[in-house]
């Protein structure tokens, strides 16, 4: 039994391309892999001196955190119909979107990403995270394209 990994980041475009993989994955009897990459959330430099940060009260554990990330996997799954008896698996990770893509998609029998075509010219329709996903994956990919909008 092969697997199918594909990107999710609860944008539009990345719930055809989770619903595409659902369908690739029913026709080809094969487990599904979401997964969902999110930055760090820690400055990296130093504050100036002189510069106060609000108390924000209490940050949220790495509990309440992973349930909320997974909420937004189930929610993607219910927003294009469900998983059903497919065997679905969730990757959250933190990182570059492209590196962890490419990383979970060793050993997968395809990787689908759907494009927002945010990246180079306005008449490209492949954003920057596809491209390069396509350009490193060690699987096949699919990209999704936009919607003519």
């Amino acid at each position: 039994m092969g697997r199918i990994a594909v990107g999710v980041d609860g944008s539009e475009d990345s719930l055809r391309g989770l619903k595409w993989a659902l369908d690739e994955a029913r026709l080809r009897d094969t487990s599904l892999q979401l997964i969902h990459v999110y930055p760090r959330l820690e400055h990296t430099y130093p504050l100036p001196d002189g510069v106060a940060v609000p108390d924000q009260g209490s940050l949220p554990t790495e509990e309440e955190l992973q349930a909320a990330k997974e909420a937004i996997l189930d929610a993607a799954l219910e927003q294009v119909g469900g998983a059903g008896d497919l065997e679905v698996t969730y990757t959250i990770e933190v990182g570059s979107p492209t590196e962890v893509l490419c990383t979970e998609a060793r050993g997968a029998d395809l990787l689908v990403v759907g494009a927002r075509g945010l990246g180079g010219f306005r008449g490209l329709l492949v954003g920057s995270v596809s491209n390069q996903v396509v350009a490193h994956s060690p699987c096949p990919v699919v990209v999704i394209t936009p919607e003519k909008r």
